[in-house]
């Protein structure tokens, strides 16, 4: 039955974040069509293809690589990899997961911009953010948003020409004037990721410690929530139309 008693909401599994995403179909200044070329910090981020063709250029201090996806395919990258998705039909739809839910929203993340404005921090925020306030992940509408992605392809497509003549310390120089911009909120991200996914893993050693001393409680816990569809409301995030999963509207069946 429908639990009718206030309860604390848990994280969803290992504290992820869930998106459904549909890649942007407007051409950048290349020509190709897709998404905006950024990386994270801190956290590992997952696609899980739900239909259409395309593929994931990556560029990181081991090189460029471009990786086709195919629907049921599954790709995941680890901080410091850029990702640039690409649609190539026009039809390209993810599942995105990401580590750490609440960091991408508070920041962890870098847009491959031209050099000269990754080393001016003000000008990088204004250009990222494009919306009411600096910093937002979502645009204000479309034409800022793809905005912002011409931009960050620019910049990647410089970047990319850089590693192939100099090799990675082409990326380091990117990472010493990316971890610059968001240095300043990294205590800021640490109190996110103590209340979420730190609280999960102390959750689980507890929950280890009681199976070793033979105890049941916790499991007197156990509870089913379910989550209904995010539906159509969409934001213009980096790589295209965001419906994400938000735990508000969660009910808990048990």
């Amino acid at each position: 039955m429908t639990d009718t008693v206030e309860r604390k909401i848990p994280p969803i599994s290992g504290a992820i974040g869930m998106s459904h995403l549909k890649v942007y179909t407007t051409e950048a200044p290349d020509g190709l069509r897709g998404g905006c070329p950024h990386m994270h910090f801190t956290c590992t981020e997952t696609y899980v293809v739900l239909g259409g063709r395309g593929s994931v250029q990556a560029l990181g201090y081991g090189g460029f690589e471009e990786v086709l996806l195919e629907t049921g395919q599954l790709m995941w990258y680890t901080p410091g990899v850029i990702h640039r998705l690409i649609n190539q039909d026009g039809k390209l739809e993810l599942l995105v997961i990401m580590q750490n839910a609440g960091l991408p929203e508070a920041g962890d993340h870098v847009l491959s911009f031209p050099p000269e404005v990754l080393a001016d921090r003000e000008a990088y925020l204004k250009a990222a953010s494009l919306a009411t306030a600096e910093g937002l992940v979502y645009a204000g509408g479309e034409e800022a948003a793809f905005r912002r992605r011409d931009l960050a392809v620019q910049g990647f497509n410089l970047l990319r020409e850089r590693v192939e003549r100099e090799g990675p310390s082409a990326m380091a120089d990117f990472y010493r004037q990316a971890v610059e911009i968001v240095r300043a909120n990294a205590e800021h991200w640490r109190h996110i990721w103590d209340a979420t996914a730190l609280a999960t893993v102390r959750e689980t050693e507890d929950h280890l410690r009681a199976v070793v001393r033979g105890e049941t409680g916790h499991l007197h816990e156990g509870r089913v929530y379910t989550l209904p569809s995010p539906g159509d409301a969409r934001k213009l995030g980096f790589c295209g139309w965001l419906s994400p999963y938000d735990l508000e509207g969660t009910v808990c069946r048990l």
